[in-house]
């Protein structure tokens, strides 16, 4: 990752304890990923890097809004994001990524790239289902919500429903049907 060499972290030379990090996250960064969902973004990644002699303990705090598309009205919102990661980083014999909470890394590394982990904690922080915060309390006017509350079932399209279903429990054909009544064949149970 050469075009983020900002985000590796060179621990050779650092003392054991802990190290404070800070990044500002911005549109770039996600088009280095080819990562389109987001229009804008201004996240702060603060990292705890704490280093013992064996071990690297990672604690990552995002805080800020990504912007995005509202799925019912298309229209661009700040998402806020607030979300926090930690990581173990252990060395071993090769490199190992398999689980989410624990990265293996060569005894020959001297530096660890964390832009990766960055990326992918923002893009899990945000909601499968994108509402701009306008929709939720009304103070949104919009062409496409306007047009989305035409389509609404309103309360009288409802009852109306509802007595036309009553109408038709009350079917008097339906009534003489319910009356008949099937005698079992006690030999073999069946109808």
């Amino acid at each position: 990752m050469k075009d983020l060499k900002e985000f590796d972290i060179s621990f050779v030379g650092l003392k054991e304890g802990i190290h404070q990090f800070e990044y500002i996250i911005d549109k770039k960064f996600f088009d280095f990923f080819n990562y389109d969902e987001f229009c804008d973004s201004n996240v702060k990644v603060m990292l705890s890097f704490l280093k013992n002699t064996t071990i690297f303990e990672l604690d990552f705090v995002f805080s800020g809004w990504v912007e995005v598309a509202c799925d019912v009205t298309t229209e661009l919102f700040h998402q806020p994001i607030e979300a926090n990661l930690r990581l173990i980083v252990k060395f071993g014999d090769e490199f190992n990524d398999e689980n989410e909470e624990l990265l293996i890394i060569p005894y020959s590394e001297n530096n660890i790239n964390v832009a990766q982990y960055i990326y992918e904690a923002i893009v899990l922080a945000v909601p499968l289902k994108r509402i701009h915060p306008g929709v939720i309390d009304g103070s949104l006017h919009s062409e496409v919500l306007e047009k989305l509350k035409e389509f609404e079932i309103k309360e009288e399209d409802q009852e109306e429903e509802q007595e036309g279903n009553k109408t038709k429990e009350n079917d008097p054909r339906w009534n003489k049907l319910k009356n008949i009544q099937i005698e079992k064949n006690k030999s073999n149970g069946t109808s």
